[in-house]
């Protein structure tokens, strides 16, 4: 992958309104001339996230997240900058041309290809040998007790990996591809790390398996499940983590599920893929679950991109119950709200659909209550309220939960809601519930982190003078002060040196985006270190009007940031003259230089 240039970067941005842009994701309500809703980056239940159309920005006055459209789609789905202006560019229909050849990112892109492209010929390998193998009798015998079609099958692309691991090697090396890509993908390893030539391992064999599809349809990794009793592997067993797989990152059915979650509002959660599908293949299309890992936060945030309300379906037992508890806290965590359905012990959706149908299901579902009311429901009754220790067990994990809501009214209604049911002092349980939040969460307004490896690098902004900031807001919203400013340049050579930020201003003056264009004084953005785009965008407010002259400002800021910088240094100068150990001539230079500066104060007002 080459670089793409930046006139290719700017005709993007021109041709992308980042309202739309945003609003796809988030709805937005206008605010005068701007836009707002709660930030997606942090947790808050005002809003605080801006979208200014003029200048085709947004910012988060709550954590102080800013960007352009590129920095929302690479910070919102975790896209490089690559990937993120190349989903706009295909958006708006431009295609791009890169400069210059880059052999490592070709390389690094040809590689995630060839993965994508071994796993789905190995989900259609296993999908063969599921239907046509004599071999894989016992596995079709157990989606016909479990009441699955052969439509089903091959619907979900459900496959059956053979017990000799051989014929899984061979159509892999049949179809070209070598056995470190096979190591890579996740389905196999070497047998022995310091000699090649003892060959590989390989992970599925004998299970039915779940190929694994990213948001946008490609197979990306696998879910087996064993099929014989007496086999100690466990009950389902994934792909291991590779460049296209990390399950904490993937939820089962998702590419399936999205269109319908828009449709009904909301998405229901369960905790298997033979669950998720049953419940497809029932009408709730709707449904996703994640892969036998607890529920996290990149999940909840992937559902909050495409639905506004949860369900969650858990099994009835005890586990199900605390995976439950999970799950609410990522959800809630990000702003979605929460609903539980109660299963009888000792029942999935599966049992529960084929015992009782789909309509009672439905019912169940159309029941459902908020999180902590079916929570009370379902585990008062087991729970000794007069026993100090289960009382206080019950009280610890309610409040663990409870100080995740972000939404002070709903919290606060939570709480009231609670402690009558429990029979408590709401002000007791509310002082337990502030004592739990009070905990710091962001980080701080006006930094930036970037993961480096395992640890988070913090990058504070520029050192930006207040005179220096404003005289770029003007370069950046006027020709004619960019003009007038590099008129100046000489007149400031000997003061810009020593003031913070003049190498911004500098910048801004010799490239010269245009004023009147959003796409170019973001693609000038871009090019900026991450220090200085942090400088500028806390320097000023991008909703600021300009002034009624901008030259005639710009000079007054000239002459205000020449007048502090002389008077600072001829008071500097005075004060030396007063250094007894100062020679005669060093003297009369101090004198000389003193009286230089005074002279150019005496002229500040008739050159500005």
């Amino acid at each position: 992958m080459g670089r793409i240039p930046e006139e290719t970067v700017e005709a993007i941005l021109e041709a992308t309104n980042i309202v739309d842009l945003i609003d796809s994701y988030i709805p937005l309500k206008r605010a005068g001339s701007l836009f707002k809703c709660n930030c997606p980056f942090h947790n808050e239940s005002t809003p605080s996230f801006t979208v200014n159309p003029a200048w085709q920005r947004y910012k988060c006055f709550g954590c102080g997240e800013s960007g352009s459209a590129i920095r929302f789609l690479m910070n919102y789905e975790n896209l490089t900058f690559p990937d993120a202006i190349k989903k706009l560019a295909s958006k708006c229909g431009i295609q791009i041309q890169e400069e210059a050849y880059d052999p490592q990112a070709d390389k690094r892109r040809r590689k995630l290809s060839t993965l994508k492209e071994l796993n789905n010929k190995t989900a259609r390998f296993y999908h063969q040998m599921l239907m046509t193998s004599p071999d894989a009798q016992h596995a079709r015998d157990y989606l016909k007790k479990r009441g699955f079609s052969k439509e089903v099958a091959e619907k979900w692309l459900i496959g059956w990996a053979p017990k000799n691991s051989n014929l899984f090697l061979a159509k892999a090396r049949e179809g070209g591809f070598k056995g470190r890509e096979i190591v890579q993908a996740g389905l196999g390893g070497m047998k022995d790390e310091n000699n090649p030539r003892a060959g590989l391992w390989v992970k599925f064999w004998d299970q039915l398996t779940f190929p694994i599809h990213n948001d946008v349809g490609d197979v990306v990794g696998f879910s087996a499940r064993i099929l014989r009793e007496d086999d100690k592997r466990g009950k389902y067993i994934n792909t291991n983590d590779t460049p296209l797989f990390n399950k904490s990152k993937l939820l089962f059915g998702l590419d399936k599920a999205r269109r319908a979650m828009g449709k009904e509002k909301f998405a229901i959660i369960c905790e298997g893929q033979i669950d998720a599908i049953v419940l497809h293949e029932e009408g709730f299309e709707n449904t996703v679950g994640p892969l036998g890992t607890a529920f996290t936060e990149e999940h909840a945030r992937m559902l909050k991109r495409y639905t506004d309300r949860i369900v969650l379906c858990y099994d009835g037992d005890g586990a199900g119950l605390k995976a439950a508890d999970k799950a609410f806290a990522q959800l809630t965590s990000v702003g979605l709200p929460v609903k539980l359905m109660h299963l009888p012990a000792g029942d999935d959706p599966d049992t529960f659909i084929k015992a009782n149908g789909s309509e009672k299901f439905r019912e169940l579902l159309e029941s459902s209550k908020d999180f902590f009311d079916a929570k009370l429901d379902k585990e008062l009754p087991q729970i000794n309220l007069s026993s100090a220790s289960e009382r206080a067990g019950l009280l610890k994990r309610l409040t663990e939960l409870v100080a995740v809501m972000n939404d002070d009214l709903v919290r606060d209604a939570t709480i009231q809601n609670l402690a009558i049911r429990l029979r408590l002092g709401s002000d007791e349980f509310r002082q337990a519930v502030s004592a739990e939040r009070n905990k710091p969460k962001y980080p701080d307004r006006g930094r930036r982190f970037e993961k480096d490896h395992e640890k988070k690098v913090v990058i504070e902004p520029t050192l930006l003078d207040r005179s220096i900031a404003y005289l770029c807001h003007l370069s950046m919203r006027s020709s004619d002060a960019a003009e007038y400013l590099c008129e100046q340049l000489e007149s400031l050579e000997e003061c810009l040196p020593e003031i913070p930020g003049n190498d911004i201003l500098k910048k801004i003056l010799a490239r010269r985006p245009n004023p009147e264009s959003p796409a170019s004084r973001q693609t000038f953005l871009m090019t900026l270190e991450e220090a200085d785009q942090l400088a500028l965008e806390q320097s000023f407010d991008e909703t600021e009007s300009l002034p009624a002259d901008p030259v005639e400002s710009a000079a007054d800021t000239v002459a205000i940031m020449l007048a502090k910088y002389y008077q600072n240094k001829e008071k500097f100068l005075r004060s030396k003259l007063n250094d007894t150990t100062l020679s005669t001539e060093e003297m009369f230079a101090t004198i000389e230089e003193v009286k230089r500066l005074q002279l150019i104060l005496r002229d500040l007002p008739q050159r500005f």
